[in-house]
Formats: C-alpha cells, sequence, structure tokens
C-alpha cells in the first residue's frame, strides 16, 4: 500500500510568490492522488538551477556584469523545454516557478518535453541592438552544455522574440560547427521558424474558450470579453476571439484600461500600439473610456476574462468582485490559491494557465519535430495539430474536474502530474 503524506500547506497568505503559488496548486492534485513521499521527490523540485555572470562590452567602451539564470525542472518526459525572459525583475524563484508550470503544461496537452525556464536580469530597452546581441550571445555561449536539441530547447519570453532566438541558434550552430535549428523555438521563418507561431498562445486559448461555450451551451457571438494585457497573447486572443463573434468590451496594458460599450475593434487597437509603442492616448478614439482605476477591468460585467499579463492578479480582496463567468488564464499564474478557492465558491469557470496558455508550446513542440526532419508543414496543418491537441487535453481535463468533482486547475494537474510520476516510476532511478 502506498504511504500517504501530509504536505505542508502554505497558509492564509495573500502575498504569494509565483513558486508558492506553483506549489501550492502542485499539492492540492498531488494530495488526491495519494502521492508517496518518493514519487514528490522525484517530480516536485527542479533538476537544476545554473546562475552565470555575464560580462559584456557596452558601445562606450565600459564593461557590464548582468546575471543570468536558467532553470531546469524535469526531463523526464523529454528534452526540457521554456522561454529565456529579459527582464529587470527576473529572480530564481520566479524561473524556478515557470520551469515548473512548464514541466507540467508540457504534460496536460501531452507533449513529450519537460519544463524549464532562463532569464537575465536587465532593462533591454536601455540597450542597444548591438548591446542586446552580445548579451544574448554570451548567454547563450556561457550555457553552451546546457542547451541542446535533446536536452533544453528555449524559446521567446517577456522582451525576447525571433531575432533573439536567431541570435541564440547562431551561437549554438558556431559553437557545434553545424546548422542546428532545433536547438531554439520560436525562430523565424527563414531559419526553420514554424508556421502560427506568433498566434499560438493565443490560438490555444481560443479552442479553450470554444470548448467551455460549448460546456456550458453558450454562442460565442453572444460572449463579451475584457483582455488584461494587450501584448502579443492579448491582442491575438482579442482579435481571434472577435473574429469569432465575441464583443471586446475592454483592453488594457501597463499604461491603463480602455473600454467601449459599443465593443473594441482588436485590430484598431493593435494599429494603435505599433504606432505609439502602447495603449497610451487610446481614450481619444470614437467611443473609447479610460478607466480610472485599471485593475477595475477585472471586475467588469462580461461573460468571459482573460488575464494576459502578470502573475497574481485576482487575489483575495479583488476576487469576490470578479463577475466573469469565464477565466481564461493567459497568463502564467494570474490567479492566487485563495482566489482560485473564491471564484469556485461564486460559480467561475476557470481554464488554469497550464491548460490556457499551452498552445504556444504546443507549436513550439511541432516546430523542434520540423526541425528534426527538415521537413516543414504548412499553415493550416498546424492550424489543424494544434486544435487537436487542445481539444484532446481540455475533454481530458474537464472529465477528471467532473468525475473528481474538483476544479479545472485541479484536474489539470491531476492529469499532468499522474503522466510525469508514471514516466518517473518507469525510467526508475540511476545510482
Amino acid at each position: 500500500m502506498k504511504k500517504r503524506i501530509l504536505l505542508k500547506a502554505l497558509g492564509d497568505r495573500e502575498s504569494f510568490n509565483a513558486l508558492d503559488n506553483a506549489f501550492e496548486q502542485f499539492n492540492r492534485a498531488a494530495k488526491i492522488l495519494e502521492l508517496t513521499e518518493d514519487q514528490i521527490a522525484m517530480i516536485m523540485e527542479p533538476r537544476r538551477i545554473i546562475e552565470v555572470q555575464l560580462p559584456i562590452r557596452m558601445d562606450d567602451g565600459h564593461v557590464k556584469l548582468f546575471k543570468g539564470f536558467r532553470a531546469q525542472h524535469s526531463m523526464i518526459r523529454g528534452p526540457a523545454k521554456g522561454g529565456v525572459r529579459f527582464h529587470q525583475d527576473v529572480s530564481v524563484d520566479e524561473v524556478k516557478a515557470l520551469a515548473f508550470w512548464m514541466t507540467y503544461k508540457c504534460a496536460v496537452v501531452n507533449i513529450p518535453m519537460g519544463g524549464a525556464k532562463g532569464g537575465i536580469i536587465v532593462d533591454p530597452n536601455e540597450l542597444s541592438d548591438s548591446e542586446l546581441e552580445r548579451l544574448a550571445r554570451r548567454y547563450f555561449s556561457e550555457l553552451i552544455d546546457v542547451f541542446g536539441p535533446d536536452t533544453d530547447v528555449p524559446a521567446p519570453d517577456v522582451n525576447t522574440n525571433p531575432q533573439i532566438m536567431a541570435w541564440f541558434m547562431d551561437t549554438y550552430s558556431m559553437h557545434k560547427r553545424q546548422y542546428l535549428p532545433a536547438v531554439v523555438t520560436g525562430k523565424p521563418k527563414a531559419l526553420g521558424g514554424s508556421q502560427g507561431r506568433g498566434t499560438a498562445t493565443a490560438m490555444g486559448m481560443v479552442h479553450c474558450v470554444r470548448n467551455a461555450a460549448e460546456h456550458f451551451d453558450l454562442d460565442m457571438k453572444n460572449l463579451t470579453v475584457a483582455v488584461q494585457g494587450y501584448g502579443n497573447a492579448g491582442s491575438w486572443a482579442a482579435k481571434l476571439l472577435h473574429d469569432d463573434g465575441c464583443t471586446i468590451r475592454a483592453i488594457s496594458d501597463i499604461s491603463g484600461a480602455y473600454i467601449s460599450k459599443d465593443g473594441i475593434d482588436p485590430q484598431l487597437a493593435i494599429d494603435f500600439v505599433r504606432r505609439n509603442k502602447k495603449l497610451a492616448g487610446f481614450e481619444k478614439e470614437k467611443g473609447i473610456k479610460k478607466l480610472t482605476d485599471p485593475m477595475a477591468l477585472l471586475e467588469l460585467p462580461v461573460d468571459v476574462l482573460i488575464p494576459a499579463a502578470l502573475e497574481n492578479q485576482i487575489s483575495n480582496s479583488n476576487s469576490p468582485r470578479v463577475q466573469a463567468k469565464i477565466i481564461a488564464e493567459c497568463a502564467n499564474g494570474p490567479v492566487t490559491p485563495k482566489a482560485d478557492d473564491i471564484l469556485t465558491e461564486n460559480g467561475v469557470f476557470v481554464i488554469p494557465d497550464i491548460l490556457c496558455n499551452a498552445g504556444g508550446v504546443t507549436v513550439s513542440y511541432l516546430e523542434w519535430v520540423q526541425n528534426r526532419m527538415g521537413y516543414y508543414w504548412s499553415k493550416e496543418r498546424i492550424a489543424d495539430n494544434l486544435k487537436e491537441i487542445m481539444d484532446n487535453a481540455f475533454a481530458t481535463v474537464l472529465q477528471t474536474s467532473l468525475e473528481k468533482k474538483v476544479t479545472m486547475r485541479t484536474a489539470a494537474f491531476i492529469v499532468a502530474i499522474d503522466r510525469v510520476a508514471e514516466a518517473a516510476e518507469l525510467r526508475g532511478l540511476y545510482s
């Protein structure tokens, strides 16, 4: 008989950091699965965390030191997979948590990869293009023995993009004296990038919202939507849902939140951001008003709320006022565990991040497969594959939720943890 263990609760603290949040979500599912102490030891903590110092010669000739990280959570089911972010607030706990989520994100959609995350403490807006390239290449070269098509495959994340992935790939290929595009995903198409990668995260979320609407017998054309965060994922989420007939009531970015009773044209907002870098001033457009408090967007009376910005946006303090019927988590960790409980009590259906925003890593996996074969697929084939994977994952998680009488988040972790734990047991322990 398996020995049950009682995992330590994190208490009633509201100020969860990302790692607290991740482990609390794991704990809830692990209790239901009755995992043993040995099983938890194999799959909960990260496999390794690397910290590197990155000296870079700046354009004026002086040397500046940057700090970089790479956390590999698991390689039990395949190569580690996860983005690299360039941001001044990158921390060890953050990359550990995001690597953890990536392991279970890959497992819930059943792609054969593990979880990793990386980052550099830097504000990229303060660097010239040449300084940014030197920093990107130095980071990859310092970790050249960590990365590889069969070991750890990075991708774009906050403040990184296809150009930076191209520099990563070129640095690795030059060191190895081979053309090795499969070492990173999210590359430009000219270097082996996949069709459909730019819209993948948002498209995966849309498939989840469509499935949720079908489950509740809702007509997509009658749904109202609010989107927090108007970066790549948030803007595409708004546009794709608008194309489905949804009315986009409100959007926001770092400059504030903007609302229209008649609905916002997402393409108009996208074009505005392209011209102005952010949504500041968008209230000058016809029919658009700016909310005094941007966080009020989360409490608007809409059918679907899409947090596509930062973690811990919906907390114990504001969750009682959330009026949306469905929350589709495009961001990682936007809802704290205590807020999860309140939302559940209030009948809000939350599509969890490890399922809802898994479209990005799914198409990254498809890009990696294409790179390994040297054979590239059409946009239509990528779209069909993504739909099939997301629909199957949603159906499995929903069935588990109904059978176990748990939330979709706990159900997603049950599905994912069970797959990772099974793989760990089958592989055994090498010593």
